[in-house]
């Protein structure tokens, strides 16, 4: 059981909750003014007489003084509160950090899990967070918005709708889809085992942070995946009503208590209703009686009645923060369906967060994510666990791998994972001495699964574990075999206890990303924090990481008898024997990016690097399948399409004489595939073309 609130805070409130003075409480106890004010300021604590006396006067029993794990009176009615407009006549359209990002689906689960995993509590125990997509109507859509005061808020929705901006157009849709369909769509994200938003309602600390202030991270790890505060607001706008409300249980408790700490905030933009003008925000909550906030709606201890009508009934103990996005919707257009939202929800955490869910035989993940779908309360699509495995086979293997310490020092089977370092040096900061460490990044490579349509990639992560990066390996040989690369840079090495340098490559790191988490690249927190030639340091690294990846697939190759056909063959466009590594001289294929269209065939664009020669290349395009028994069969070009310096003859590519890159456009026949094109992934090759006689 947790410790009860101190005594002199909890008094104050109940006094100000009454409109009493200490004065009056003085009179009522027959003591003086200075042995309230001891009491209150906490430099003593009445005698066991007097809090029964306390308790008499505040209406309430002995238990609730001795406690202080609630107030002596009901909480005051909940109700919004809108933040009036600026005296100066300043005005704001809408949330700015909320335009940082796009309202998909895909990125509030890139975003809201990641802060899920920055919090994380218990270091022994995975970070556990739940999406629940649940459609609201008839009935249970009304007693919903009869527990939300919409009649209340309807007059500022109505305002807001009219205006021609953004957020208004948006506003405008979110109001016109709820009257005409009577439905209302729910997406909650829950975790467990995370700090809950603890602190006060207006001082520093995660409550204000996120229902508060913009652009506050309150990040307290240097592990931390975000740093610049602008993931919360993909909360509000995956709301075409920006509405969100949000449940706690925090894992320190606030005022003497931990469980059902509720708030709501509402972000519209500037607006007149009944002739008073408001800024934007708005919050529903108690109202206040704190000096200095009078009547502004602070968060609230719900009751249980209360978080089951605004669905914010939480499983279980563990400390953490439920999000309820009202009016949810996907702002990219592609999952409009409570299906296709459940899928595109899954595909995310998985993209984004396989490795902080993958855990090696003895160890325990990170993270944990499902997704489940409700209509009115009723199961209509199962809860979902997000499985690494399943959806990123290889990349998962390879991470296990290095976490069992199964890797191997060269790949000779399918299932085999072969490990190196990448170098980083990490400079000094910015006034400081000394010629920067270097860290050692770890670096994983492993053969692509059948079902990989995307081989030949560089994922790069630190800290949690969190995806910052997928990069195509280009200038690899003709003919090699698919792979998977892996990069684990700073904390995400996994030394325990990190090391000096892990721990200040974590932090360069963390300052070469841009808001989106997205790439190691030049930022300006990297310029302002780091001495000269930081900008530098990440270009080598991005250099060394690939440069490195290319020995470890050129080092597969160099066992292979006598490596792939198609590469055996350029070999002898020159007459050499050296295999596996990049011929010089001949066309290599620099990157291929394909898609299914409708049909189901391969259209794909292939980028060439040329060697510079008189003489125009004439080459054949061949595509085939990467299945694994038997041979790659072949399949035909339904069409091919020219593209930079080179043009179409007869099935063939003659590509400009003295061109270093050319490109083309592939569309594969779909009747000569031997498989459906999902089934196996495609091989774009170039082969001498054979004239007759030769």
């Amino acid at each position: 059981m947790h410790e009860g609130e101190a005594f002199g805070p909890w008094l104050a409130r109940q006094l100000r909750h009454r409109g009493m003075t200490q004065a009056h409480l003085a009179l009522e106890l027959d003591v003086t003014r200075a042995a309230v004010s001891a009491w209150i300021t906490g430099r003593a604590e009445p005698r066991e007489d007097k809090k029964r006396a306390i308790a008499r006067v505040l209406g309430t029993d002995e238990a609730t003084v001795h406690t202080r794990t609630a107030d002596a009176q009901p909480i005051r009615p909940v109700r919004w509160y809108h933040r009036p407009a600026h005296a100066d006549g300043g005005r704001e359209f809408g949330n700015a950090a909320a335009f940082a990002f796009d309202a998909d689906l895909a990125v509030l689960a890139r975003e809201a899990t990641q802060n899920s995993l920055d919090e994380r509590y218990d270091a022994s125990r995975p970070v556990r967070v739940r999406y629940t997509l649940h459609e609201l109507t008839g009935e249970h859509l009304r007693l919903f918005l009869d527990a939300l005061q919409w009649d209340r808020l309807l007059p500022h929705y109505e305002v807001a709708a009219a205006q021609q901006q953004k957020v208004g157009r948006v506003i405008a849709e979110g109001i016109r889809e709820l009257l005409e369909t009577d439905s209302l769509l729910l997406l909650r994200v829950d975790d467990y085992n995370a700090s809950g938003l603890t602190g006060p309602d207006y001082g520093d600390g995660r409550f204000a942070a996120v229902v508060r202030r913009q652009l506050d991270s309150h990040k307290t790890s240097g592990l931390a995946g975000g740093s610049y505060g602008l993931g919360k607001a993909t909360l509000w706008a995956t709301s075409r009503l920006g509405l969100v409300l949000v449940g706690s249980t925090l894992s320190e408790p606030h005022e003497g208590r931990t469980e059902r700490r509720v708030v709501g905030r509402l972000d519209l933009p500037w607006r007149e209703v009944d002739g008073d003008a408001f800024a934007g925000p708005a919050w529903l909550g108690e109202p206040d009686t704190e000096p200095g906030f009078e009547n502004v709606s602070r968060s609230w201890w719900a009751d249980e009645e209360t978080v089951e009508k605004l669905q914010l009934t939480r499983s279980g103990t563990d400390p953490g923060t439920s999000f309820l996005i009202v009016g949810a919707h996907d702002a990219a257009g592609d999952a409009e369906s409570l299906q296709e939202m459940h899928e595109k929800l899954l595909r995310s955490l998985a993209a984004n967060f396989w490795a902080a869910m993958t855990a090696g035989t003895k160890g325990a993940p990170v993270l944990e994510a499902s997704v489940t779908t409700l209509r009115n309360g009723q199961v209509l699509l199962g809860e979902e666990r997000v499985d690494p495995h399943a959806h990123e086979p290889a990349r998962s293997r390879a991470l296990k791998a290095y976490l069992d310490g199964t890797t191997t020092d060269r790949i000779t089977g399918t299932e085999d994972v072969v490990l190196t370092h990448v170098p980083l040096t990490v400079p000094p900061l910015r006034g400081g001495k000394g010629r920067g460490v270097e860290h050692r990044a770890v670096l994983l490579v492993t053969p692509a699964n059948d079902a990989d349509v995307r081989p030949n990639q560089l994922v790069c992560m630190r800290g949690n574990r969190m995806t910052v990066s997928v990069r195509r390996v280009g200038d690899l040989p003709l003919g090699t075999n698919a792979f998977q690369a892996v990069l684990l840079a700073g904390r995400a090495t996994g030394g325990e206890p990190p090391t000096d340098a892990d721990n200040l490559a974590e932090q360069f790191l963390r300052a070469a990303e841009p808001p989106e988490h997205n790439d190691w690249t030049r930022t300006e927190e990297l310029a302002n924090a780091y001495a000269r030639g930081a900008r530098t340091r990440i270009d080598e690294f991005r250099k060394e990481m690939m440069a490195a990846v290319r020995v470890l697939v050129a080092r597969r190759e160099e066992r292979t008898q006598g490596g792939p056909a198609i590469l055996r063959e350029l070999l002898r466009l020159d007459g050499g024997t050296a295999l596996g590594r990049r011929v010089e001289g001949h066309p290599t294929i620099r990157h291929v990016d394909g898609e299914l269209d409708a049909r189901g065939a391969w259209r794909v664009r292939v980028e060439v690097r040329l060697p510079v020669r008189d003489d125009a290349w004439l080459l054949a395009p061949v595509a085939k399948f990467d299945v694994r028994s038997g041979g790659r069969p072949s399949v035909a070009w339904a069409e091919l399409e020219a593209g930079d310096n080179c043009r179409i003859e007869e099935g063939n590519i003659r590509f400009r004489a003295g061109a270093r890159t050319a490109s083309f456009i592939g569309v594969t026949n779909v009747a000569t595939h031997p498989v459906s094109a999902a089934m196996a992934p495609l091989i774009v090759d170039l082969q001498k073309v054979r004239r007759a006689g030769a």
